[in-house]
């Protein structure tokens, strides 16, 4: 008949093939009658070829012409088809090959000059034909009877039960396909029935509640035995069963790791992954021990939406925190192979990745599965690491986070930590372990160090103000606000002081040109020389870089340098356009800032730029000199989409000051009376100044013209429309964000 599904019944022809290299193991022959109780398989035919795989192909498939077997379906035309496939004489099949070519697998084949040919199955004897009427209840499969619900005579109603059928060590309930009374059913518990072979009559009838015979309990509030296990394993974990370790948390004026992950997520969006996993230390503990003690084996983890009101699903993200209160959050077998798996998703699904890293690094006593390993086989790291670039990675600090903790958190785009924080590549034991003295883990990293040293990006006062600040971060990277608030532009004229010597707050140049409350600055007090924010200008992301005239009058230094070209990466690798806000009177100069291999890291500005995709804008707010100028505008004022100045702005080579003093140090050496030199200096600055200043610079079409600073928002609008919408990727635009 053509079909692949095996079938019983009686053979009533058993031919093997047979000859040199062919071999058939088989319990088959004419008259056996096929059993339930053991898989189909009738026949195994194995050929030996001394030829080449072709030879053992066509060798295979005369052996399959030459067997007969009839009485029940087989499988011998598929395979015999299968076997003339041109895919599998050139071997370029796969595990999915059958499934795809199934339909044509089963179509009769006509194979030019190939003998013998192919044929479809013979069908069974009619003898084993079965003429039944409509009112008979057949068996689905062959198998086994292991239960009769229902005796002759009963009143069943439609779906009740009527047999159970063993069929490949399974159980199939058998139910009724209409409402009746039951008759002829002369079948016993034990007995083998065959495919299509009727169990029993079922004559329709309409059965009153008081006639039908009992059924089973299909309580669907009634808790099973098994369920019940479920929900107390579960339950382990839970906040309310642990009120010891909840007590701890509260002591140091802390959240416990499923508190932080409900506040970050939308509430009831969160589906944990692996929760019923404990430490790998079988060997040295009591399962229930283990079971109470070590829930989850330290790490909350699994899929939840973030910021859902406004963007839907874009807000989906892999929410992961480490369990302090189970072994100090440290890294066991088991967590390891948790974060391996939310990781591999992250990849596969393009989800942000959320991590809280508080924890005591690895784990030294798990005991399961490792023999005398040292574990540096641990995936989790690369894995990481491999998100960067593809999805924004996020790391929370709170507490103590310590070795291999902290090396997940360093790999984050964005560090957010609270006061109590501590970060170190190695605690207190690994520092006394080698020899380098006895610390306190407050003293190892704190945010003394770690904020001004560029390693914290935002710092918080605790870890809902960091879970506050992780919504605002994530919200840059899932898409546009249809409702904002725009500032009134006209203060920006007010914000450039008229002294062109006077310093100024040019934070507040950030936000009056942002969306109402929509700027987040990253590492403020590193690189204090440059600023670095998101923000949203009409609902739309950007990426702000400032230079800062209150540090060093805005001179561009080593930390301020890496700290902008690391931005440019950021905002690069996720298709935010950046805004760069020029007042720079050029690269720091002088012998010491030369000490911090100024040379090399300021050029990162250039070498970055250059490879930036995203569209880029400068606006000049005051200063514009040198190579300074230049990297705030990607490396010339050409390279933006629009290079623009407010009145305030003023163009040169170099700073006015220092151009005087060069380039007329002569005429100023020839003046000797002090104040008359004094005031010639001024009077060259000031020539210089209206030279260089923007109205005077713009009629030369350096940069593309000068602005009221109430129309910036206009032509920043302007140019986002401007640009193409960046297209879907498949993959990453850059290799990785950089750490540092």
């Amino acid at each position: 008949d053509g079909s692949v599904k095996p079938g019983g019944g009686t053979l009533t022809a058993f031919d093997p093939p047979s000859g040199t290299g062919v071999r058939v193991d088989s319990f088959g022959y004419a008259g056996y009658t096929t059993s339930p109780r053991y898989d189909s398989l009738l026949a195994k035919v194995i050929v030996h070829s001394a030829g080449d795989f072709s030879a053992a192909l066509n060798k295979t498939w005369r052996a399959l012409c030459e067997c007969r077997i009839d009485g029940v379906p087989t499988n011998l035309p598929l395979l015999k088809n299968l076997l003339r496939h041109d895919a599998v004489a050139g071997n370029r099949i796969h595990t999915r090959f059958i499934d795809q070519h199934l339909a044509e697998l089963l179509t009769e084949q006509d194979h030019p000059q190939r003998t013998p040919r192919l044929h479809t199955q013979s069908a069974a004897p009619a003898e084993m034909e079965l003429t039944v009427d409509e009112n008979s209840v057949r068996s689905p499969m062959q198998g086994t009877l292991v239960a009769i619900v229902v005796e002759n005579d009963a009143h069943v109603r439609k779906g009740q039960t009527l047999v159970i059928l063993d069929a490949m060590k399974m159980e199939h309930v058998i139910t009724a396909p209409h409402a009746g009374t039951v008759q002829q059913c002369q079948l016993k518990k034990g007995d083998a029935v065959r495919e299509g072979q009727v169990l029993l009559q079922l004559l329709p009838r309409e059965v009153e509640d008081a006639e039908l015979v009992a059924t089973e309990n299909l309580d669907p509030d009634r808790i099973r035995p098994d369920l019940a296990e479920v929900r107390q394993r579960h339950a382990y974990g839970l906040d309310e069963n642990r009120p010891d370790a909840v007590a701890k948390r509260r002591a140091t004026g802390q959240r416990t790791a499923r508190e932080n992950i409900a506040d970050l997520c939308d509430a009831d969006t969160f589906v944990e992954y692996g929760s019923l996993a404990i430490a790998a230390q079988r060997r040295r503990r009591q399962l229930q021990d283990l079971i109470e003690k070590t829930p989850g084996d330290g790490m909350v983890c699994g899929i939840g939406r973030v910021n859902g009101e406004q963007f839907g699903d874009a807000g989906r993200c892999v929410l992961m925190t480490y369990d302090y209160t189970v072994m100090a959050g440290t890294q066991g077998i088991q967590n390891h192979r948790k974060k391996d798996r939310m990781f591999e998703l992250a990849q596969q699904w393009r989800l942000p990745v959320v991590l809280f890293s508080e924890g005591g690094g690895g784990r030294p006593g798990d005991t399961d599965g490792l023999g005398s390993s040292a574990s540096l086989d641990c995936l989790a790291f690369i894995l990481f690491a491999k998100l960067s670039g593809l999805v924004p990675l996020v790391g929370i600090a709170s507490g103590r986070n310590f070795a291999g903790n902290a090396a997940l958190l360093g790999c984050c785009d964005v560090v957010i930590a609270t006061r109590n924080a501590n970060i170190g590549m190695g605690g207190p034991a690994m520092i006394e372990g080698g020899g380098l003295g006895v610390y306190a883990p407050e003293q190892v990293g704190p945010i003394s160090v770690q904020v001004p040293n560029g390693v914290i990006d935002i710092l918080v006062d605790d870890e809902a103000n960091a879970v506050r600040a992780a919504k605002q971060y994530l919200s840059y990277f899932q898409g546009d606000l249809v409702q904002w608030q725009a500032p009134d532009q006209r203060l920006l004229r007010t914000l450039v002081p008229e002294n062109r010597l006077r310093a100024y707050d040019v934070r507040a140049v950030i936000n009056g040109l942002a969306d109402v409350d929509s700027v987040l600055e990253l590492r403020p007090q590193f690189g204090l020389g440059m600023i670095t924010a998101f923000a949203r200008i009409e609902g739309r992301p950007v990426g702000i870089i400032a230079n800062n005239p209150q540090y060093l009058a805005g001179a561009i230094d080593t930390p301020g340098a890496d700290k902008a070209a690391r931005f440019m990466q950021l905002c690069d690798g996720f298709d935010i356009p950046i805004l760069f806000l020029c007042d720079t009177p050029g690269i720091m100069v002088g012998p010491e800032v030369e000490k911090t291999a100024l040379v090399r890291h300021v050029s990162r500005m250039f070498v970055t730029a250059a490879s930036l995709t995203v569209p880029f804008f400068t606006i000049v707010l005051r200063k514009a000199y040198g190579l300074g100028a230049m990297t705030m505008a990607g490396g010339t004022l050409k390279a933006p989409l629009f290079t623009v100045s407010w009145p305030t702005g003023e163009f040169g080579a170099m700073g006015l000051e220092g151009a005087v003093k060069l380039g007329f140090r002569k005429e100023l050496e020839a003046v000797q009376d002090p104040e008359q030199r004094d005031e010639l200096f001024r009077t060259m600055v000031a020539d210089m100044y209206e030279r260089g200043k923007a109205v005077n610079n713009a009629t030369f079409f350096e940069f593309d013209d000068v602005i009221d600073p109430a129309d910036s928002r206009h032509w920043i609008m302007t140019a986002l429309r401007s640009a193409p919408k960046p297209a879907p990727r498949n993959g990453k635009k850059r290799p990785c964000i950089d750490t540092w």
